[in-house]
């Protein structure tokens, strides 16, 4: 599917690894000009240098390596790196993006926000917890879009794409702070596009279920080693009997499969898509 999205510019927050990358190299695939920002210097660099060239494994990959060969010099990918829980950086990074990748700016994804201090109860989550998480999980997400939306509007329109969680839909005793405020994100989401629609901007949220990044992929291997379990069955077998996820699907989900929605509901494909909660989770039930 062609996504319409050729020589346009797009930004992904937490592009240089997991979902974010494989929305990334999506894009670019299509043709188009994607900024991957993260939070250091030398991931940044060697994530757009991998997009460019279209190095990797898969069809994706094999696509941005024709897309890279059609372009003649390269498909235009930038690394900028910067912290979102830093007041300014948004901004700067959004304005960096802009001036660095030579096209008008369409779309910008946030998948950054693991909210790790988030991972706890409510009697153990102390104010440092809780302000933590606000400022990875929603402050960062409402900084990009504040810097984004005007940029957006000016150039008639475009996308935005950000992240919650399955767990919104079903809260988990030991993660009170992460759910409450990937709640947020996604509230916050629904209002972008209320009040943005008129112009142009779409917004919509994914919630993605347990995705087998890096963290994930290492929780595999661990697993299997302390509890003498099969690699190839570890990750499922805590999701079910540690985590309580039942997966219609069996399975935790691959970042292509999240970067690819992502993607689309960045692109041109999806222009009448809005508001939307899209769950990527596999069919977890809640």
């Amino acid at each position: 599917m062609d996504l319409g999205v050729r020589g346009s510019g797009y930004v992904v927050f937490g592009g240089t690894r997991g979902m974010g990358l494989a929305a990334a190299r999506a894009l670019v695939a299509d043709g188009a000009a994607v900024a991957v920002v993260g939070r250091h210097e030398g991931p940044a660099e060697e994530a757009a240098a991998a997009l460019a060239a279209g190095t990797g494994t898969g069809a994706r990959a094999e696509a941005a390596r024709r897309a890279g060969a059609r372009a003649g010099a390269g498909t235009r990918v930038v690394a900028l790196a910067g912290d979102l829980t830093v007041a300014g950086e948004a901004d700067r990074l959004v304005a960096a993006a802009a001036d660095q990748l030579g096209t008008a700016l369409r779309g910008v994804a946030v998948t950054t926000g693991l909210g790790m201090q988030g991972q706890c109860d409510l009697i153990e989550g102390s104010d440092e917890d809780w302000a933590a998480t606000f400022e990875d999980v929603l402050l960062a997400t409402v900084r990009v879009c504040r810097a984004a939306v005007p940029r957006l509007v000016e150039g008639g329109g475009g996308s935005i794409v950000t992240t919650a969680a399955y767990s919104i839909h079903s809260p988990k005793a030991h993660q009170v702070p992460y759910s409450t405020l990937k709640a947020g994100v996604a509230t916050f989401t629904k209002n972008l596009a209320k009040a943005y629609g008129p112009a142009g901007v779409r917004a919509n949220c994914v919630c993605p279920g347990a995705v087998e990044t890096d963290v994930l992929a290492a929780m595999r291997t661990d697993l299997a080693a302390e509890r003498g379990w099969p690699v190839d069955e570890a990750l499922e077998r805590a999701m079910v009997e540690d985590w309580g996820m039942q997966v219609a699907l069996g399975r935790a989900g691959r970042p292509e499969e999240l970067g690819d929605v992502i993607a689309f509901l960045l692109s041109e494909r999806a222009s009448y898509l809005t508001g939307a909660l899209v769950n990527v989770d596999g069919g977890t039930d809640f």
